[in-house]
């Protein structure tokens, strides 16, 4: 369970009215919270007092919340709630692309938004499962679990937090059918056991980073309206 008492809390905001309802909400749920108005401030705020999560406020002048994303994924890797008023799922997708962990459209419940902020912490303190060495899937295919890497042709790719735990559940079942509602549990949290249309947006990646042919995915194959399966590379029928 993630303890409240010791997480810092980054709220990022251009409105004062909803910096106060998000501190006194959040306060109330035993996180400490700082405050930034603005992206650049936002930056410094990361650097100088090192927050545990930040909420961004997508709608904010001269510097948005996704330019504000970026430049923030340049220097640090603290985990990162969006906050938006629009809701579409192409804005949604656009912060995930820019490597923010999740998102909260407005208005949201005091509750809800504690609730997310939990589960992305958890998500973040969960320790990296040890492999023993780089998986040789064949001869285009290397995982190493270690580097957060996948070798593709000889290339290093490096996997966001995200991709990461995903290819590792899905690799470590390798040869069984991991459901939709299994995945978004193990690798997002069981408040997110609905949110198919996340997952796979994040299947995508993967396959975009991995596959030599997204059309015809070698590695992780669908099951549908079941969930995903990553290819069993121990059985020599499965090459």
């Amino acid at each position: 369970m993630t303890s409240t008492e010791d997480k810092l809390i980054l709220a990022v905001d251009d409105e004062p009215r909803m910096i106060r309802f998000v501190r006194m909400n959040l306060e109330l749920e035993g996180f400490q919270v700082t405050e930034a108005t603005s992206g650049m401030e936002a930056l410094e705020k990361v650097r100088d007092e090192l927050p545990d999560l930040v909420l961004l406020d997508v709608m904010m002048p001269e510097m948005d919340g996704y330019e504000t994303l970026e430049r923030l994924r340049e220097i640090s890797t603290v985990p990162v709630i969006m906050l938006t008023v629009k809701g579409e799922e192409e804005d949604r997708i656009r912060g995930l692309e820019l490597g923010a962990d999740d998102y909260v459209t407005k208005p949201f419940s005091p509750r809800e938004l504690a609730s997310r902020i939990r589960a992305v912490l958890r998500r973040a303190e969960m320790p990296s499962p040890i492999a023993k060495t780089a998986l040789r899937i064949d001869d285009h295919l290397q995982i190493d679990f270690r580097q957060r890497e996948v070798i593709v042709d000889g290339e290093p790719i490096r996997l966001r937090p995200t991709e990461y735990r995903l290819l590792y559940h899905l690799v470590n079942n390798a040869g069984w059918v991991m459901t939709h509602e299994m995945l978004l549990s193990k690798v997002w949290g069981y408040e997110y056991r609905e949110e198919t249309g996340l997952l796979r947006l994040y299947i995508t990646y993967l396959r975009k980073k991995i596959e030599p042919d997204t059309s015809n995915p070698r590695y992780i194959l669908t099951e549908r309206g079941v969930g995903y399966r990553f290819v069993d590379f121990r059985r020599d029928d499965d090459g």
